[in-house]
């Protein structure tokens, strides 16, 4: 079994937060498949029981209407209650079935569910969500997760559900302190449009969860015995990449082969989504050309603004963009080796 492996620096800054009073709202950002959510279950595990986590994973998760983001939100209780006496009883046996400190969705009585179900009534939702945690905040600490919060970025309830949303989370935190609020996104644009449009501004917090650097993936890699050789293939072809480090160990007996067979797959995916602009948008092709030179030849590339270049292929998990240094690279090494590639064939083909 291939266990958690070093995030201490991330972890003791999670946990700083956490022991003090909520203030801010905190995203934790960083490029695909680095070990967020890793991270915050292994946390969810670790954690003394005065806390109470509740953790909401929208990954895979359709959301098309208000109903379906309510259904992933709560987890509902089938009996029914009259409110003050639900909330006593969750000071009490929260939660019922579930290992502490880990709560799952927000408790919900069946008939108040009901009435937000069939009556959409979002407000209404958000003020039973507030009401909740300042009742729990009376005798624990209470920690709201929502993962991959970007899938409701576009859900419109009279408005876009996402400023509703973050008005509820500034309110448990900024101004309610009651409860400390993770919004956990490898979409570093939505965090960027968040913040630009939902006056953010002082009230949020960036946590980079990113790939490992080379000691790490050394250490890494060392305690499933591989050898300085083997090491170093390991991180030419997949750098830090925790997902990528997994298969390398997976395939440890043939691991030249799966590094070059992971590659001539990125590169495959790669070229569909670019060539295809070559044909439906000759313009944006250029641009996305001319920025992999770029990343071709510095690794990692300033931006003033988020152009339809970088958007197309931050979008397209091809680049990776930081909206607090204001950079875009690679989302992998993997992602590097194979521009590099489809730059050397496509100049060596315009030569002919």
């Amino acid at each position: 079994m291939i266990e958690f492996y070093n995030r201490e620096k991330e972890i003791q800054e999670i946990m700083n937060i956490l022991n003090m009073r909520p203030d801010l709202i905190t995203f934790v950002y960083g490029p695909i498949n680095s070990g967020k959510t890793e991270l915050m279950s292994y946390l969810i595990k670790t954690l003394s029981k005065e806390f109470r986590v509740f953790y909401i994973n929208l990954r895979g998760i359709y959301v098309e209407r208000s109903e379906d983001f309510l259904k992933v939100l709560f987890e509902v209780d089938d009996k029914e209650y009259d409110l003050k006496e639900y909330f006593r009883m969750l000071m009490d046996h929260l939660p019922s079935k579930l290992e502490l400190p880990f709560v799952g969705g927000i408790p919900v009585p069946k008939n108040l569910f009901k009435r937000f179900f069939e009556g959409k009534e979002v407000e209404n939702v958000f003020k039973y969500v507030e009401r909740l945690f300042l009742k729990l905040k009376e005798r624990f600490n209470p920690v709201l997760i929502i993962d991959e919060l970007q899938v409701i970025g576009d859900l419109k309830v009279d408005e876009l559900l996402i400023y509703k949303l973050f008005n509820l989370f500034i309110r448990l935190t900024k101004e309610l302190h009651c409860c400390h609020v993770f919004a956990v996104t490898s979409d570093s644009l939505f965090i960027e449009r968040v913040y630009s449009e939902a006056m953010l501004q002082g009230r949020c917090r960036y946590l980079l969860v990113d790939d490992f650097d080379y000691e790490t993936t050394k250490d890494f890699l060392k305690r499933y015995g591989f050898s300085e050789e083997e090491i170093q293939l390991a991180w030419e072809y997949f750098g830090g990449k925790p997902v990528y480090l997994v298969e390398a160990i997976k395939n440890k007996h043939r691991l030249r082969d799966i590094c070059e067979e992971l590659l001539k797959i990125r590169v495959g995916q790669i070229e569909e989504i670019v060539f295809r602009l070559e044909v439906e948008d000759k313009e944006l092709f250029k641009g996305v050309m001319e920025l992999f030179k770029e990343v071709r030849e510095k690794g990692e590339v300033r931006y003033r603004f988020v152009t339809d270049t970088i958007s197309f292929l931050v979008r397209n998990n091809i680049l990776f963009a930081d909206p607090t240094a204001k950079t875009v690279k690679p989302q992998s090494k993997l992602d590097l080796l194979a521009i590099r590639n489809i730059l050397e064939d496509f100049e060596e083909t315009s030569k002919t």
